[in-house]
């Protein structure tokens, strides 16, 4: 993927919950997609990573990686998900990493892996997609 693909990813969010979430795209293909988020602004009161906002990354990512499987004139829809959520994180950032488990015709699903900045699992989704015309 090049940059300047991931550039517009990034923009494609302007003004939407990826932007207010500070997610940013570092890489993307159907098969894989790559974001970070800041934990900072994404807390719960106790000043851990909220659970929901890792559920934001990983939705966020595994529907732009459905949403490139679908191609041209069709989209991805979330039809579930699910997280557990294993450590918390504090500070820096978490990365995740969405990984096409089943791309077909009308369903695509991936598993996101969210780690922390030391590479610790921080939280495991799985998100399934329908695909359909625009």
């Amino acid at each position: 993927m090049t940059q300047e693909l991931v550039a517009l990813m990034n923009e494609a969010g302007t003004g939407h919950l990826p932007e207010r979430m500070g997610i940013e795209f570092v890489e993307a293909t159907a098969e894989r997609v790559v974001a970070r988020m800041p934990v900072r602004g994404n807390t719960q009161p106790y000043g851990l990573l909220h659970g929901g906002a890792s559920v934001v990354l990983a939705e966020t990512i595994g529907s732009t990686a459905a949403a490139m499987h679908a191609g041209t004139g069709r989209i991805a829809v979330g039809i579930e998900i699910s997280a557990t959520h294993h450590r918390s994180a504090t500070t820096g950032y978490v990365t995740g990493v969405a990984t096409q488990l089943h791309g077909g015709r009308t369903i695509a699903s991936y598993e996101i892996v969210i780690t922390d900045d030391e590479g610790r699992r921080v939280c495991t989704s799985r998100l399934t997609c329908m695909l359909r015309d625009q």
